[in-house]
């Protein structure tokens, strides 16, 4: 079997976009996870805030994050994304938010997952600093990938 390469440099040794013009053009998703760790009090304010509803605002921010991957990341291709959602699930210790991603094209679309996940998280603190500057942004991680050449990954459970 042959051993991994990183994918962005050249037979020269150069950093360089990945030419996926052979690829073909199949159905690819992509799971991604982020954890907001905040004290008991700041989820409880959370409804409260002036600015408005943190969650909302960090799922719009989510998605327009993915959209705007390939201009964040250097290397990422521009992809057609057919769905992106930002979910959240509140429990005492934070926000979990899960960002899917989905696309019909000729690369996967695990960065724009994991973009939206940080940037949601990054819109949370921003929305709820003024009440706690401890708050944690904390295992930002691929869940699950499908589609394409290298077929479907799926992380173990930390358990």
């Amino acid at each position: 079997m042959k051993k991994p390469q990183l994918s962005h440099y050249n037979k020269a040794g150069t950093v360089s976009m990945v030419d996926v013009s052979a690829k073909a053009v199949t159905n690819r998703s992509a799971t991604a996870r982020a954890f907001v760790s905040m004290p008991p009090d700041v989820i409880a304010a959370l409804p409260q805030n002036k600015k408005g509803d943190p969650l909302e605002i960090a799922r719009i921010a989510g998605i327009s994050a993915a959209k705007k991957t390939s201009e964040l990341i250097p290397l990422c291709h521009q992809l057609p994304l057919s769905h992106v959602a930002v979910e959240f699930r509140q429990d005492k210790a934070g926000i979990e938010i899960t960002v899917s991603a989905r696309t019909v094209a000729q690369t996967g679309v695990e960065m724009e997952a994991m973009t939206a996940a940080a940037v949601a998280a990054l819109t949370i603190y921003d929305m709820t600093k003024a009440l706690n500057k401890a708050i944690e942004i904390r295992e930002i991680h691929l869940v699950e990938k499908t589609g394409g050449k290298s077929g479907t990954f799926r992380r173990k459970s930390a358990k």
